[in-house]
């Protein structure tokens, strides 16, 4: 028995937009190409990482990369103080994290993976702590096989020399 006065009710989905317009099949082949391409995000950040830890060779007792975090600054396990930010001195690099141009982020992109594969080729790293920023970061020098990593990261076009003081800008 059919009643007059019932108003139709259609399903909404959590946006409020109905799913009728996409077919299922189409709407798994996008759920499951997002899921990959959330996946391969994870992957290309964490991996890379990953491998600097472990397939790096220290002294024992000696502090050990653990992360880069851009082309100037990583992370360090040194016994005895555990985890800490370190900046390695001696060159600077254009800003990932707060870039003034796009141009700056693309470049700092580019020394960050630079740095990785350089700590990811190393046979050996050694790490000099030299004291603390204003940021309260660990201050060191980073050796790979005997050559500063600052000499590496500098004829490489990826970093300028730096010593301290104000920072000239990546843009222009």
């Amino acid at each position: 028995m059919r009643h007059r006065n019932v108003i139709p009710f259609r399903r909404r989905t959590r946006f409020g937009v109905s799913r009728l317009w996409l077919p299922p099949v189409l709407r798994r082949t996008l759920w499951r190409l997002t899921g990959i391409a959330g996946l391969v995000l994870l992957v290309m950040q964490v991996l890379p990482d990953a491998a600097v830890a472990v397939v790096q060779r220290a002294p024992a007792g000696a502090c050990r990369v653990v992360s880069v975090v851009d082309g100037d600054t990583v992370r360090t396990w040194c016994p005895g103080r555990g985890l800490e930010s370190a900046r390695l001195r001696g060159f600077d690099t254009p800003e990932v994290f707060s870039p003034q141009c796009t141009s700056e982020w693309v470049r700092g992109t580019q020394a960050t993976v630079h740095l990785r594969f350089l700590l990811l080729r190393a046979g050996t790293v050694t790490i000099v702590k030299e004291g603390t920023d204003r940021y309260g970061r660990a201050l060191v020098k980073l050796w790979v096989d005997g050559t500063s990593v600052a000499t590496h990261m500098i004829e490489a076009g990826l970093a300028r020399p730096y010593s301290g003081g104000r920072r000239a800008g990546w843009c222009g």
